[in-house]
C-alpha cells in the first residue's frame, strides 16, 4: 500500500500536465488543428509519398514531386523495426501540439526529480520551462521536429546525471531509452546542441571523480553512457544512415564548384556561407528579451492594443477606424538584429529572478554546470554579434558548421535557466531566516538593478529596425510619419513591458520576504509564486499562440486551393515537370498537385539549388528542357496564376549524338549553359569511368519513351538501330537506383550535372529503373537487433537488482 501512495503524487502531476496542454491548446477538444506554415509546405512536399503509402502499403522512399526527385528519408519515411517511434507515438498520445507541450512538461519533470526537487515545485517548474515563449512559437510556426528533439533533452541530461551519480541501472535504462527517443525525433541540430551540453556536464563530472580518484567509479560511468549511446544510435541506425547518405548529397555538404555563380572565386568550399550559417543571430542588447518580453518590439507582426501610437497617427491624417485598425493590427515593431521573429524568445521575469537567486540558494557544484550551459548558450546565440567565439567555432568545433540559424542553440540556455530557477526556490525554503533575507537582498538588487539600468539608458536608443527603410519608402507620402508612430510604439512597449517585469519581480520578492518572516507558509507562498510565474508566460504565449491559430483538419489536411492552372496542367495525361515561378525552389504549393521542380526544405539536393543558382538564373530554358519542365505557373497581370505551356521540354528520356568530356564540375557546370541538350550530354570523366563514347549515331526512328510510373519504379521502351547513350529527365542520385536493360543490370552515369543516363544496345530494349535503398536494409538490420538488446539488457539489469535487494 505504502509503494502505491509513493506514486500517487506523480500520477497526479501527469495528469495536471495533461489537463494543462489540452487547456491551452483547447481547439483541439473541437477537432480543430493548429495551423503551422511549416507543416503546410511539408504536407505539398510529402503527398506523392503519403498517396504511394495508402495505395500500395509500402515505402517509396523517393519522391519526384519536389526539387525534381529526391529521397524521402527527411520527409517522414517509416522504417522497418523502428520501434523507438512506436514508444514515442504512444508517449505522445494528445492531440497535436498539445502532445508536444505535454512532452515538454514530463522531460522536465524527469529531470527535476533526479535533482531531488519534490512533485509540487517539479510541476511548477515544469510548466515554467513548457511555456517558455520560443518553445510555445515553435509549435505555432510548425518546427514539430525542433520541438520534439526539445522536450527530450531534460530526460537525456537526467538519464546522464543519474550514472554519474552511480545510479547505474535506472540512469543506464533512462539514458538509452531517452537518447534513443532524442534522436528518433530528428532534429540533429538540437541534439548537437544537447552534447554541447553533455559535453559541459561530462567534464565537471570527470573532474569530480578525478579529484576523488574514483577512476573504477569512472570507468563504469562512462562504459554504461558509451554502451547507452550505441544502442541508442544502433535503435535509430536507418535514419541515421539515411541521413548521412543523403547529407552527402545535399546542400549541408561541401560544393565541389570552385567559383560563385558570377563567376568570382569560391572563398570557402564549406556547404554554407558564414553569412547564411550567421543570418540568425540574436544582438548582445536583445537577448535581454528574456527578461523583457517587448524589449526589442516583440515580433514583426504584432498585434497591438486598439489604442496604439499607428493607429492614432492613421487616424490623424483621416483614414478611417476600421482602415487604420487593420493597418495597425500587425505592426512591424520588432527591432531587434534578426531578419524575422515571430515571438521574443521570454522565459518570464519570474524564472530569471528566480534563476539569479539560485546562484546564491544552491550550494551543490551542480549549478555550475547549468551556469556553464547557459552562458555558452548565451555567447554562442549572438552569432556574428560576437564573431571571435562564433568563428572559433565554425572553424574548429566539428560539425558546428553544418548548421544554420545559431540563435537557436538558446534552447539550452532556456533549459539550464528554469532548472537553476527550480533548485533556488527549493532550496531557499531550506536556508535559516537570516541566509534567505541575504540571498533575497543580493537577488533583487541584481534583478531589480538590471530593470533600473534599462529605464535609464532608454532615452540612448534609437528604436529603428533593419527594415524601416523599406516601409518609409513603400508607405509613400505617410512613410515617414509612419515611421515616427512606429518608434513612439516601440518605446511604448519598451517602457511597458519593462514596468511589468519589475512588478512581477517585486511580487515575488515579496512573497519571499513574507515567508521568511513568517508571514506566510510555504505552501501558499509556492502556489502564489507558480500562479504568477505560469500565468505570466501563458499571458505572453497567448499573445502569439492562441485560438486563432486554429483552423478546421481539413484545412491542414488539403492546405492548397486549387487553382484554374493546376486543373489545366493536371488534364495532361502525360509525365512531366511544373515550375511555379511564383514560389521558385521555396515553395511545395506545385509539390502538391504536380511534379515540381521546385519544393520547400532546409536542406535541398545540392546540385539542384546550384542548377538553379549558376543556370536557371542565366539560362532558364536550357534548364526547363532537361528537366522536363513542360507547364510554367506564373501570375498574369491581374495576379491569377496561369499555365504557360513550354512546347521544346525534352521529355521523360532522349538519346543524345554527342558527348562532351570534362574533367571537373566547374567545366561540366560552364559546359552546360552552352550545349543543346537534345543533342550533347557533359559527362565527367574523373567520376564516371565507364567506357562511354564520344560520339553515337541516332536515326530519326530512334525512340524511347515512359510506359509505367511509380516514384520508386519507372520503365521505358527503346528502339534504336545502333549503340545508343539514352538521357533520362530524372535526378542522378548515387545510391539505391539500379538501371536494367531487359533484366541485365548496367551502369548510370551522371551527365548534364543532375542527370541519369545510361548506354543501350542496339535493337527493342525494355529499360527499368527502381529504388531499393540498401541503407534501409542494412539500418533495419541493426535497429532491429539494437532495440532486441536494449530490451534484453533492460530487463537483465532490473532483475539482477531485484535479486540483490532479495539478498
Amino acid at each position: 500500500m505504502n509503494a502505491v501512495k509513493k506514486y500517487v503524487p506523480h500520477l497526479l502531476v501527469l495528469v495536471g500536465f495533461i489537463v494543462v496542454a489540452l487547456l491551452y491548446f483547447s481547439p483541439v477538444l473541437q477537432n480543430k488543428v493548429i495551423y503551422q506554415s511549416d507543416i503546410v509546405q511539408y504536407t505539398g512536399m510529402a503527398k506523392e509519398q503519403n498517396n504511394f503509402r495508402a495505395e500500395f502499403n509500402e515505402e517509396p522512399y523517393w519522391t519526384n514531386s519536389a526539387f525534381g526527385g529526391m529521397p524521402t528519408y527527411q520527409l517522414g519515411a517509416k522504417y522497418p523495426y523502428n520501434f523507438v517511434k512506436h514508444l514515442d507515438s504512444a508517449i505522445r498520445f494528445l492531440p497535436r501540439p498539445a502532445d508536444y507541450l505535454f512532452l515538454y512538461f514530463v522531460g522536465f519533470y524527469a529531470l527535476l526529480l533526479v535533482l531531488g526537487i519534490r512533485p509540487l515545485k517539479a510541476f511548477i517548474g515544469s510548466l515554467a520551462f513548457g511555456f517558455s515563449t520560443y518553445l510555445i512559437i515553435i509549435l505555432g510556426v510548425g518546427h514539430n521536429a525542433k520541438a520534439h528533439a526539445i522536450a527530450y533533452m531534460p530526460m537525456v541530461v537526467a538519464g546522464v546525471i543519474l550514472v554519474f551519480r552511480k545510479k547505474y541501472v535506472v540512469g543506464g535504462i533512462l539514458t538509452v531509452v531517452a537518447a534513443a527517443l532524442e534522436i528518433s525525433a530528428n532534429h540533429f541540430q538540437m541534439t548537437y546542441y544537447l552534447l554541447l551540453f553533455l559535453l559541459i556536464l561530462g567534464i565537471a563530472y570527470t573532474y569530480q571523480y578525478g579529484k576523488a580518484k574514483d577512476w573504477k567509479g569512472l570507468g563504469i560511468a562512462y562504459a554504461i553512457l558509451v554502451g547507452s549511446a550505441v544502442l541508442s544510435i544502433g535503435a535509430n541506425a536507418t535514419n541515421i544512415m539515411a541521413t548521412a547518405e543523403y547529407t552527402k548529397f545535399s546542400t549541408r555538404s561541401a560544393s565541389e564548384l570552385t567559383y560563385e555563380p558570377d563567376g568570382s572565386p569560391k572563398t570557402s568550399s564549406n556547404a554554407m556561407s558564414y553569412d547564411y550559417i550567421t543570418e540568425y543571430s540574436y544582438g548582445i542588447f536583445e537577448s535581454l528579451n528574456l527578461l523583457s518580453p517587448r524589449l526589442t518590439g516583440g515580433a514583426n507582426n504584432e498585434t497591438l492594443e486598439e489604442d496604439n501610437a499607428i493607429y492614432r497617427y492613421l487616424t490623424s491624417i483621416g483614414a478611417n477606424p476600421q482602415q487604420a485598425k487593420e493597418m495597425s493590427k500587425q505592426a512591424p515593431t520588432y527591432w531587434g538584429d534578426q531578419p524575422i521573429v515571430a515571438a521574443p524568445a521570454y522565459i518570464g521575469a519570474i524564472v530569471f529572478f528566480l534563476f539569479v537567486l539560485g546562484l546564491f540558494t544552491e550550494k551543490r557544484n551542480l549549478k555550475y554546470i547549468f551556469l556553464a550551459g547557459a552562458l555558452l548558450a548565451l555567447v554562442l546565440s549572438w552569432g556574428k554579434n560576437f564573431p571571435i567565439v562564433t568563428n572559433f567555432f565554425i572553424d574548429y568545433v566539428p560539425l558546428y558548421n553544418k548548421f544554420r540559424a545559431v540563435s537557436s542553440i538558446q534552447v539550452i540556455l532556456e533549459m539550464c535557466v528554469p532548472v537553476l530557477a527550480v533548485l533556488g526556490l527549493y532550496n531557499f525554503f531550506k536556508l535559516e531566516q537570516k541566509q534567505q533575507l541575504d540571498a533575497l537582498k543580493k537577488t533583487s538588487l541584481i534583478a531589480g538593478g538590471l530593470l533600473v539600468f534599462l529605464f535609464v539608458i532608454k532615452g540612448t536608443l534609437s528604436f529603428t529596425g533593419l527594415n524601416d527603410d523599406y516601409y518609409r519608402s513603400a508607405y509613400g507620402e505617410i512613410g515617414p510619419g509612419f515611421i515616427r508612430a512606429l518608434i513612439e510604439e516601440r518605446k511604448a512597449m519598451y517602457t511597458h513591458d519593462l514596468l511589468r517585469s519589475f512588478l512581477l519581480i517585486l511580487a515575488t520578492a515579496a512573497v519571499l520576504f513574507a515567508f521568511a518572516k513568517d508571514k506566510l507558509k510555504e505552501l501558499y507562498a509556492l502556489v502564489i509564486i507558480g500562479v504568477l510565474l505560469v500565468g505570466d508566460l501563458v499571458m505572453v504565449d497567448r499573445k502569439y499562440v492562441n485560438e486563432t491559430s486554429f483552423v478546421s483538419a481539413r484545412k491542414m489536411e488539403d492546405p492548397f486551393e486549387i487553382t484554374q492552372a493546376d486543373k489545366q496542367i493536371l488534364n495532361d495525361p502525360s509525365h512531366f515537370r511544373v515550375f511555379d515561378a511564383q514560389g521558385g525552389l521555396n515553395s511545395a504549393k506545385a509539390s502538391y498537385f504536380h511534379y515540381s521542380l521546385g519544393g520547400y526544405h532546409a536542406a535541398k539536393p545540392r546540385r539542384i539549388q546550384q542548377l538553379v543558382d549558376y543556370q536557371l538564373n542565366q539560362n532558364p530554358m536550357t534548364v526547363f528542357n532537361m528537366m522536363n519542365v513542360k507547364y510554367i505557373i506564373q501570375p498574369d497581370e491581374e495576379g491569377r496564376s496561369v499555365a504557360m505551356l513550354n512546347n521544346e521540354a525534352n521529355g521523360n528520356a532522349w538519346f543524345v549524338s554527342t558527348v562532351e568530356k570534362v574533367t571537373t564540375a566547374d567545366q561540366e557546370m560552364q559546359a552546360l549553359g552552352k550545349i543543346n541538350t537534345k543533342t550533347t550530354a557533359v559527362l565527367n570523366t574523373q567520376a564516371f569511368q565507364q567506357p562511354i563514347k564520344d560520339s553515337y549515331a541516332v536515326d530519326s526512328l530512334a525512340r524511347i519513351q515512359l510506359t509505367s510510373y511509380k516514384a520508386n519504379k519507372l520503365t521505358y521502351e527503346s528502339t534504336n538501330a545502333q549503340e545508343g547513350l539514352a538521357v533520362f529527365s530524372e535526378i542522378y542520385y548515387p545510391q539505391g537506383w539500379m538501371a536494367k536493360v531487359d533484366g541485365k543490370e548496367v551502369p548510370i552515369v551522371a551527365v548534364d550535372y543532375v542527370l541519369r543516363a545510361i548506354v543501350i544496345p542496339e535493337g527493342k530494349h525494355t529499360i527499368e529503373f527502381t529504388f531499393e535503398p540498401q541503407v534501409v536494409k542494412t539500418g533495419s538490420r541493426i535497429a532491429l537487433a539494437s532495440s532486441l538488446l536494449i530490451v534484453i539488457l533492460s530487463l537483465g539489469a532490473v532483475w539482477t537488482c531485484r535479486k540483490r535487494k532479495e539478498k
